[in-house]
């Protein structure tokens, strides 16, 4: 795969988490009925590949479908968000939402490209509608940061640590794992 190829992928899979990320943003509360069993589990999707509150869910139910590099609220997990800040985050998504134009029209480029029939003026577009989504992330991002106070940005920074610790782990293990498993030539 060359790497305009990839380059392109990488591209529009940033554009598809982004526009899933921001539709899975609304969060639910069930409520469990006093008999214990909660009737709404299978309807709203939990555990099932569709549907559920979009947050958490990683592979299994979610609306993103198994991206794992979602933005949006996934990276603000775990931090506790007064219900001001939570509307205000939520307003700032719905502002900045892609509109279907653009989004049919890097769907349009996509199958081109898979088909090998990809023109320059194209390939051109695809650059420019990924750095407008680059240009609106960061604008984004500027917005939840001036939104969140000092000891939640330390709390979001602490938790890119761990992961990216975390990563380098799994990184290791796979890597030992593919070691172990090689076919051992003889010498």
């Amino acid at each position: 795969m060359s790497l305009r190829s990839k380059l392109f992928t990488g591209i529009v899979a940033v554009f598809a988490a982004g526009a899933f990320s921001i539709t899975s943003s609304a969060q639910t509360t069930v409520e469990t009925p006093k008999d214990g069993v909660n009737k709404t589990d299978k309807r709203e999707g939990r555990g099932y590949k569709r549907g559920g509150d979009g947050f958490g869910k990683g592979m299994r139910g979610g609306k993103g479908g198994g991206h794992r590099r979602m933005g949006g609220m996934r990276g603000l997990r775990g931090i506790e968000l007064t219900e001001e800040q939570k509307t205000a985050i939520k307003a700032i998504r719905e502002a900045n939402r892609p509109d279907d134009s653009t989004r049919e029209e890097m769907k349009t480029i996509m199958q081109a490209r898979r088909a090998g029939a990809i023109t320059p003026e194209q390939t051109q577009r695809a650059e420019q509608l990924r750095a407008q989504r680059q240009e609106k992330a960061q604008s984004i991002k500027a917005q939840i940061d001036a939104i969140l106070t000092p000891e939640q940005k330390q709390q979001i920074e602490t938790k890119k640590v761990e992961m990216k610790q975390r990563r380098e782990e799994m990184r290791e293990q796979r890597q030992l794992r593919r070691e172990q498993t090689a076919p051992k030539t003889d010498s």
